[in-house]
């Protein structure tokens, strides 16, 4: 059965701080991701075509910390990272630090299909993506008030933040993602990010990161995760989830609640995830206040939500 889950980032996510429009407008953006990759699976595409698509659709709607609403670094610059993989094959691709690139999944999809290599970074990376035509934008085309706003925030207090912490803890959300299962069997995992505001010392977190914040495998399930990525780093989260399905029978949700709501929050890692498995069950689960989140399977169950 096909399916496809998608994330918009983790964190203190407050009802009492949310307007009835922005939540309006936050559900949109997600309705218009689910979209795009859903439509793809229904036209008999597959879940790398599908998160694909769906990834870009947050990548170029400001409302989420990625491509175009991606925040800033110290460096007064947006430094983003993505990666993808293919369950089929298990060949991946990610890129970290890359700025000016309007779609950094699409380049991180370019590495993994037309490179020997799985991971490049900055500069290469961009003069990769320039070599085979993938869009690159101005910096203003990146340009947010409350971006900005944000990062100057950070800077006073000399601190590098979580997109949803601090005073504007509903403007933007975190790393996006998305996972998909298409009719062939297949599955596929694809996640981008801003990063955190403020980062320093070209910093990069767990979202380009196989087996951490990104991984997929036919035999068991698709991964993308959101949250403090030093933490998802650590514990391998992605991959983690994986092998608890692989070596032990375990089922997805088992899985990723004893990763989720156990191992991690116990190490103090804050955040979510969304997976697939290769039957088309979806789990979603987080350990923050909410994550923004939608799913939509082959027979039109599904969600879209923000709050826990």
């Amino acid at each position: 059965m096909y399916t496809i889950a998608i994330h918009g980032g983790s964190g203190t996510i407050n009802r009492s701080e949310i307007t009835p429009q922005q939540e309006k407008t936050y559900r949109q953006g997600l309705e218009d991701a689910l979209d795009a990759g859903y439509n793809v699976l229904a036209r008999g595409g597959s879940a790398l075509d599908a998160v694909e698509q769906a990834v870009r659709s947050l990548e170029e709607n400001e409302l989420f910390n990625a491509g175009k609403g991606s925040v800033f670094a110290a460096s007064g610059k947006h430094e983003m990272d993505a990666s993808i993989m293919c369950g089929q094959s298990l060949k991946a691709g990610a890129v970290a630090g890359v700025t000016n690139i309007r779609n950094p999944i699409s380049l991180a999809r370019a590495v993994m299909e037309q490179s020997e290599n799985v991971f490049l970074l900055g500069a290469g990376a961009e003069e990769f993506g320039r070599e085979h035509n993938l869009a690159v934008e101005p910096d203003d085309y990146f340009f947010t008030e409350h971006r900005f706003q944000q990062l100057k925030e950070a800077q006073e207090s000399n601190k590098t933040q979580l997109d949803h912490s601090a005073k504007k803890k509903n403007t933007g959300k975190g790393t996006v993602g998305a996972v998909a299962l298409d009719k062939d069997g297949n599955l596929a995992s694809a996640t981008s990010t801003g990063g955190l505001t403020n980062k320093k010392y070209g910093r990069v977190g767990d979202t380009p990161v196989i087996g951490a914040g990104t991984y997929a495998n036919n035999e068991t399930c698709a991964v993308s995760c959101t949250g403090y990525g030093e933490f998802f780093i650590r514990s391998v989260v992605a991959y983690d989830i994986s092998c608890l399905m692989e070596y032990k029978g375990v089922s997805l949700n088992e899985a990723c609640d004893l990763v989720v709501q156990d191992k991690l929050k116990n190490r103090g890692g804050e955040g979510g995830l969304i997976a697939v498995d290769k039957e088309g069950n979806v789990a979603l689960p987080f350990n923050s206040e909410g994550m923004y989140r939608a799913w939509r399977n082959e027979s039109g169950e599904g969600e879209v939500a923000i709050f826990g």
